[in-house]
This record gives C-alpha cells, sequence and structure tokens, in this order.
C-alpha cells in the first residue's frame, strides 16, 4: 500500500486548497529553480533512471522520449505538448489532476519544458472539460501573477509561456499526431510517420507529446530521486500510478497507488470490494476501452495492475481505467457499445479503420441478438486482424482488440446465443 508521505497528488479529492498558496503548501515550486540549475542532461538522466513510462497508455519510456529532442535548435523553436485530450471511455484520472492538483502540472510543464530547450508549451484539454479548463486557467494565471511563468520564470533565467488550448471534442484528437494538426487548426486526422514530432512536430518545429500525469509527476520525482519513485513496483513497471476505478464496485473512485498493485488488493482497500462478492466478477477492462477485457476468474488469482502482467495476459494497462463488470452485465453488448463508440469517433482517413469499424460494429449488433450465424464469428475475428495494425494511429487497433477479447475468452457465450436464438426459430416454424 502506498503511504500518505508517498503519494505525489495531495489533493486528488479536492479536499484542500487548490490555490497556488494551497499548493505551495503542500510542497509545489519547492526550488524550482534549482531543479533547472542542474541543467537539461542531468534532468532527463534523472527521469530515465525513474523509470517512469508514459501515462497516456503506450508505456513508452518518459526520459527516452525527452532525450529524442535536438540538443541543439537549428534555428527552430521547440515545443512542448501536453495532452490534456483524455477521451478514452472510463478514463478521468487527468480531469482531477487539472481540477484539483493544477500546479503539479504546470510546474511540471516549466520543468520538462527547459529540460528539451521548450520556451513555450500548449495544454490541449478535452473539450467537454469546460471546468476543468476554468480551474488551470486560474491557477496559470496565478503562476503569471507570481511570476513562476512568464520572463525569467520562477527566477531560473528560464523564458517559459504556457498556453491552454481547448479542443472540439474529438476522440481522435488524442492519437498525439491528429492533437497537433488540430492545435494548428487543422482537421484532427492523424499523420503518418515518420517524421516523428521530436524532428518536425507543432508548426514543423522539433515537439514533444506527453500526458498530463506523465508531466505532473516529473517535479517530485526530480526533488526526492529517480531511486526514491523506481523503489515502487516492479522492475520495468516503477512508481506510482492514478487508478480510475469505476462499475460494479461498492465505491468507485480514482486514486494513486504504487504499480504492480495486486487487483484484488486495490479493488477490497479502494473500492470496498466487487458489487455482489468476487464470486459477482464477471470481466474486468484494466486500461480503458482499447484493451481486451479479462475474465473474472483471471483477475481474481494474483493479477498484477502494471504493464508487463497485463501484457503477458494480452490485455494492457492503458490508461488504468479498470472497468468492472458484474454477472448483471451482457458482456457481449459491452463490447458492441464500444465498437459503435469507435465506429463514430473514426476520423476515416485509413480505408481499413474507416470501413472496418461500421462492418464490425454491425457483426456485434447480430451477435448481441443472435441473429448471426456461427461463422460470423471467426469472420469477425478474422476482420478484426484486417483492421489492426493497418491503420496509420492506433485506432485501429482499440477498435479490434475489445473484440479480439470478447471472442477469445466469451466464445462459448456467443455461440450460445445464436444457438439458442436459431433453436427459437426453429420452434416457432414447427409451430405454425
Amino acid at each position: 500500500m502506498l503511504d500518505d508521505k508517498d503519494r505525489i497528488f495531495t489533493n486528488l479529492y479536492g479536499m484542500r486548497d487548490r490555490s497556488l498558496k494551497g499548493a505551495m503548501a503542500r510542497g509545489c515550486w519547492d526550488g524550482t529553480a534549482g531543479i533547472i540549475a542542474r541543467g537539461r542532461d542531468a534532468i532527463v538522466s534523472e527521469m530515465k533512471a525513474s523509470g517512469l513510462r508514459g501515462r497516456g497508455g503506450a508505456g513508452f519510456p518518459t526520459g527516452l522520449k525527452w532525450s529524442f529532442m535536438p540538443k541543439e535548435s537549428d534555428g527552430r523553436p521547440s515545443y512542448l505538448v501536453v495532452n490534456a485530450d483524455e477521451s478514452e471511455p472510463g478514463t478521468c484520472k487527468d480531469r482531477e489532476i487539472m481540477r484539483h492538483d493544477p500546479h503539479t502540472l504546470i510546474e511540471g510543464c516549466l520543468i520538462a519544458s527547459f529540460a528539451m530547450n521548450a520556451h513555450a508549451c500548449y495544454i490541449y484539454i478535452r473539450g467537454e472539460y469546460v471546468r476543468e479548463r476554468e480551474a488551470l486557467q486560474a491557477a496559470i494565471d496565478e503562476c503569471y501573477d507570481a511570476g513562476l511563468l512568464g520572463k525569467n520564470a520562477a527566477k531560473s533565467g528560464w523564458d517559459f509561456d504556457l498556453y491552454l488550448h481547448h479542443g472540439a471534442g474529438a476522440y481522435i484528437c488524442g492519437e498525439e499526431t491528429a492533437l497537433l494538426e488540430s492545435l494548428e487548426g487543422k482537421k484532427g486526422m492523424p499523420r503518418l510517420k515518420p517524421p516523428f514530432p521530436a524532428n518536425t512536430g507543432l508548426y514543423g518545429c522539433p515537439t514533444t507529446v506527453n500526458n498530463v500525469e506523465s508531466i505532473a509527476v516529473a517535479p517530485t520525482i526530480l526533488r526526492r530521486g529517480a531511486d526514491w519513485f523506481a523503489s515502487f513496483g516492479r522492475a520495468n513497471n516503477a512508481g506510482t500510478k492514478v487508478f480510475a476505478i469505476s462499475g460494479h464496485v461498492n465505491r468507485p473512485c480514482v486514486v494513486e497507488e504504487a504499480m504492480s498493485i495486486p487487483f484484488d488488493e486495490l479493488i477490497d482497500r479502494h473500492c470496498g470490494g466487487i458489487r455482489g462478492g468476487w464470486d459477482n466478477l464477471k470481466a474486468v477492462i484494466p486500461g480503458g476501452s482499447s484493451v481486451p477485457l479479462l475474465p473474472g476468474e483471471m483477475m481474481r488469482d494474483g493479477a498484477i495492475m502494471d504493464f508487463d502482467w497485463l501484457r503477458e495476459q494480452r490485455s494492457g494497462l492503458g490508461t488504468a481505467a479498470v472497468i468492472v463488470m458484474d454477472n448483471s452485465v451482457d458482456v457481449i453488448k459491452a463490447i458492441w457499445r464500444l465498437s459503435a463508440f469507435y465506429k463514430h469517433e473514426s476520423c476515416g482517413q485509413c480505408t481499413p479503420c474507416r470501413e472496418g469499424t461500421g462492418w464490425m460494429m454491425r457483426v456485434m449488433e447480430r451477435l448481441v441478438t443472435g441473429d448471426a450465424a456461427l461463422e460470423e464469428i471467426d469472420m469477425l475475428q478474422e476482420v478484426t486482424k484486417q483492421v489492426e495494425g493497418h491503420t496509420i494511429c492506433a485506432l485501429g487497433d482499440a477498435a479490434a482488440w475489445p473484440i479480439q477479447g470478447l471472442i477469445r475468452h466469451y466464445r462459448g457465450e456467443i455461440e450460445d446465443r445464436i444457438k439458442a436464438k436459431q433453436r427459437g426459430r426453429v420452434s416457432a416454424v414447427a409451430a405454425e
């Protein structure tokens, strides 16, 4: 269990003062100029040593990502872009950081931007997050008034400006290159890579795109040291993590815990257990809607909430948005609902995704009612393989994986429904 003294986000529930004065009393903006005085290489090295992996879903090492930025400018400015377009169904962790602990993010933006030789940072916030944007903008204004942003930010000798950009509510803009397109005023459509953003990103300049949580934990890591952060979790799964647990638990919540926490401990300690008891657990989506679900029995016995264990089970930690489903759930219908979401949110740029998401949703619709043929299960599986890995961005994978997880673990349930419907049709004909 994570002790309170080790929590990075000390106001996640909004029970304390979120203003600059309150944040400083809790340790924010403490010795920021001293951290920057260590120099770029030292900051990046410390972030690498901490073992922090991106908290936006992909889990790419954050320090390594920072190191890709050019050391010397070729005349173009560098940018940091913070991805606050938290649109993954089930995910609501960044929202709490921006709403209740915004100064962790703002200080992180300054330090990370300095480490990447960027004098400007853009936070791209989800269109539906109106109150969060207001809270974050108020915190940014406070920092400008206090001299923590702008010229000679926090008396560090570094000039730094921070801009908040409100999106228009498109899921696809959570993909980093679509986000950059949207920031530039164009349609939010992913770019082909290469070139990668570290070489040609925002306005054609070197850019790093990081998740809110990845940036917000950086100041505390640099204050307390890489070894402290790396002491939590298993090897290659270091640090603390904000989990957002929803669904059929007694107390849904957002909580910061140590990585590699056992699933049953996470649920029992913070959520008061599964609704109706552990025997009532049917399935869990462990990392937001785009990762394959896992059956209840797999999650009951020794499940570990980190990148590597979940990948070994052919799922993923993703954004750590844990969606719990009990036996009252029609699991086929639940996955159909996700298929409808991805079909709606596809930008339509890639043919496999544009056509495949609609095709998969329509087959899923028939599976829900049992009006499909048994052969269509394998056909659907084949279509997911044609979509997965054949698109510019990962939305195709995100649409395919939930269906693959359903077929992998609940094929018997799908077949039973189809057979029951067929028997019903046969008996109806006989009655005539």
